[in-house]
């Protein structure tokens, strides 16, 4: 293999890891490594369609006057993520401003912003924040060109694609789908030299390939399932000297209570944990596990401050796979969210390459042409008896 052909691949394969990133952040409303900017509200310190290093705000400690931070916005951008600069603190969350907007965002109305919607921090230097020119402009014409086909496809078979979120699965599954199929072509491409009789056969898929990429789809959707329902929940009140029966218009120093559904709507049971995400809100259970296709409710407790006025509070809520005893689960999220995920992963992989050992074998796979194709029932029924003969 050339120098150059080697050049090739890891520039095609980083440019895939850059699309996948950005699209799979944009599905869990979390920039994973990797955001950008859709417009020049924050010119010059970063050009509109720029990418920027996204640091995850579990990591970065406490945010401070002048970092430039990724929130889930109430208002702004229909309420999607935002890229702001803080400009001040107060005692109920955080001024953002666009650096070339000429009011803050609260001063047009969007509500402070509190600790349990920024997601992220863009990584600065010498206060400076480091930029990836052009990244963002790619990107968007990337999902823009996806989408467009997707609504064609869609159009013609009668299916909507939903909500963004399920656009942002439709195009990671297009990213996984791409970098399967440039694999399996690969492998089996006419133009791919020989170089054992055992490896390179034609019309062979190598099995751990095929079961990778098998792999990566579960972990995929396992994820998805996970990370989609999960978010931080916002809940308006009003601190009045004239409350009504309504729980959310409180008088000052008051408290009420309402109830919260969790809805649960696989076929594995789930674990789900509840964090309050900002002041003057609390919750009971604080955890708890959601049989199959169940739901269970959760008391969520409101306070009201001294001072009249609308404030606005956080809960957040966090679901997992109950693969592994719920203990296990909920001590792994204390450490952090993603440990818990991982840790789902983590076993749906172990219990995936287990019954795919069991019944089909580690040999690669052929693929039989027309002429002397076997159908899968045979194939299952001769590797159950090869299984039985080798078991006794």
């Amino acid at each position: 293999m050339t120098n150059s052909t080697l050049v090739t691949r890891g520039l095609g394969a980083l440019l895939a890891l850059v699309v996948i990133l950005l699209v799979v952040g944009q599905l869990l409303g979390q920039p994973i490594l990797l955001g950008y900017v859709a417009t020049g509200s924050m010119e010059p310190e970063i050009d509109a369609g720029d990418g920027f290093v996204a640091v995850p705000s579990v990591v970065t400690g406490p945010v401070e006057e002048g970092d430039v931070v990724v929130f889930q916005a109430r208002d702004l951008n229909g309420g999607g993520l935002t890229t702001h600069r803080v400009v001040d603190e107060t005692e109920v969350g955080y001024v953002t401003k666009g650096d070339a907007n000429p009011f803050t965002d609260q001063d047009g109305g969007e509500p402070h912003v509190t600790e349990g919607q920024i997601v992220a921090e863009a990584w600065q230097v010498n206060g400076k924040v480091v930029t990836i020119p052009h990244l963002g402009t790619a990107i968007m014409g990337f999902q823009s060109a996806v989408q467009s086909g997707v609504e064609t496809v869609t159009s013609v078979f009668g299916v909507t694609t939903g909500s963004s979120n399920g656009l942002g699965a439709l195009l990671v599954g297009v990213g996984v789908a791409m970098l399967g199929f440039g694999t399996l072509l690969e492998r089996l491409g006419p133009g791919r030299r020989e170089t054992s009789r055992s490896r390179s056969r034609e019309n062979v898929i190598a099995f751990w390939t095929a079961l990778g990429l098998v792999l990566l789809v579960f972990v995929t959707f396992a994820t998805a399932a996970m990370v989609v329902p999960s978010g931080t929940t916002e809940y308006g009140l009003i601190s009045s000297e004239s409350p009504t029966d309504d729980p959310q218009i409180v008088a000052p120093g008051e408290t009420s209570e309402l109830t919260r559904t969790v809805d649960n709507a696989g076929y594995l049971p789930i674990v789900v944990a509840h964090e309050a995400e900002s002041g003057g809100i609390g919750v009971e259970p604080r955890s708890q596990t959601i049989g199959i296709r169940d739901s269970g409710e959760a008391t969520v407790t409101l306070s009201a401050p001294e001072q009249t006025g609308e404030y606005t509070r956080h809960l957040g809520e966090y679901r997992y796979l109950a693969v592994l005893p719920p203990s296990v689960l909920l001590w792994l999220h204390g450490l952090h969210p993603l440990a818990a995920i991982a840790a789902v992963n983590v076993v749906i992989v172990g219990i995936a390459v287990a019954i795919v050992l069991l019944l089909f074998g580690s040999d690669d796979i052929r693929v039989r042409s027309a002429g002397s194709h076997v159908p899968l029932s045979t194939r299952l029924k001769r590797r159950a008896r090869r299984w039985f003969r080798d078991w006794k």
